[in-house]
């Protein structure tokens, strides 16, 4: 039996129950994702949660980093629930206070001495991207939609090193779901040859309205996903519309260059061009102040990439100083920076997400990990 509460109210897409998913691919998601960052960019922290229905898997991680400081991670895995409200593993968990409204993020107090408890408060109308779909072979190895909300957070955080409190720091919220690669990989058949990707995400903040970009190239830069978005920024939550009405403003395109860290494929900048469709360009500078290393959340993680089976439930830790790391590694590839954004008469902040792997001729990259020329 596959029932459950979300069963009760008129919300089927398909003959089968809720819990069932319209496809049966291994692959398929459903994540829920934020970031958090103090007003002057030196403090960090990330939160990811997804169940995987036809991996059987739940999991989590929250990892926090501060300048000049070391990252700290909590992962969590566990059989995922039948019942899609269900969303704690172990000492960690997340509540929907109010949907598109409010959200607690709570990581009681464990033998890893990371903890805290957040509460994000939307100051945005949820922002839909375009569906993202990518082929290899003849298969849709990516396949999903997403939507981002923009907020503020309150509460305290407790790590190895020390703890602060959170007021009003700025936040992303991301929630997507369809299927994209996780877990171990398929096994059986032909060899295929490794797909790579490029990815950039650069949610902004400004003093009145945010700026979104979303980037997939190939790997001669040919365009997969261009889009760039506009919308209003809000004084509180209590003024975020409730009828969803879609008000924010479509780019007719957006245009990147990025500028590497020589010998690694980490941005030291960037420009973001977002084209009207009138054709008039706003350029957005970006200069990175603060890298928070996406393995923490899971991402490309040696032992706790999202998706894996652990065991009916498991709990771990790291912390690291990313001063130390090899940019090069598979597993530090994939990070955000906290970055300041100009666009010559106004100044924001946000972060800049990016991911190279592969040859990528924009930025001279040759191999699946080499990195840009001195």
């Amino acid at each position: 039996m596959m029932l459950n509460r979300f069963d009760d109210y008129p919300i089927h897409q398909t003959p089968e129950p809720i819990a069932v998913p319209a496809t049966s691919d291994r692959n398929v998601y459903d994540r829920t994702w934020f970031n958090g960052y103090s007003t002057d960019g030196s403090q960090f922290f990330g939160v990811g949660m997804a169940v995987y229905p036809h991996r059987g898997v739940l999991d989590c991680a929250f990892s926090t980093v501060e300048q000049d400081g070391r990252q700290h991670a909590f992962f969590g895995s566990r059989r995922a629930p039948q019942e899609r409200s269900d969303m704690h593993v172990g000492p960690f968990r997340i509540e929907i206070t109010e949907p598109l409204r409010r959200t607690r993020v709570v990581l009681d107090d464990h033998d890893a001495g990371i903890s805290c408890d957040l509460t994000f408060s939307a100051r945005t109308a949820p922002i839909e991207e375009a569906r993202q779909t990518l082929w290899a072979e003849g298969r849709r190895w990516m396949d999903a939609t997403r939507f981002d909300q923009f907020g503020r957070w309150t509460g305290t955080v407790v790590h190895p090193d020390g703890e602060f409190t959170v007021d009003d720091w700025h936040g992303t919220k991301d929630r997507s779901w369809g299927v994209r690669p996780v877990g171990e990989r398929e096994t059986g058949g032909a060899p295929h040859f490794p797909n790579g990707i490029f990815f950039l995400w650069a949610p902004l903040i400004w003093d009145d309205h945010v700026s979104h970009a979303i980037f997939f190239d190939g790997p001669s830069g040919e365009p997969f996903v261009r889009e760039g978005i506009e919308a209003e920024l809000y004084g509180s939550e209590s003024e975020v519309p409730t009828d969803l009405t879609n008000t924010d403003k479509r780019m007719a395109t957006a245009e990147h260059r990025v500028g590497y860290h020589p010998g690694t494929r980490l941005a030291a900048s960037a420009e973001i061009d977002l084209v009207r469709l009138g054709g008039d360009v706003r350029t957005i500078t970006l200069e990175p102040v603060l890298r928070f290393q996406m393995k923490g959340l899971g991402y490309g993680h040696p032992v706790w990439k999202q998706g894996n089976w652990h065991d009916e439930l498991a709990i771990g830790h790291e912390s690291f100083d990313p001063a130390e790391l090899d940019l090069l590694a598979p597993e530090n590839i994939h990070v955000q920076q906290v970055v300041r954004a100009s666009d010559g008469e106004r100044t924001g902040i946000g972060v800049l997400e990016q991911i190279a792997i592969g040859p990528y001729a924009p930025a001279g990259f040759t191999d699946f990990f080499d990195g840009a020329g001195r």
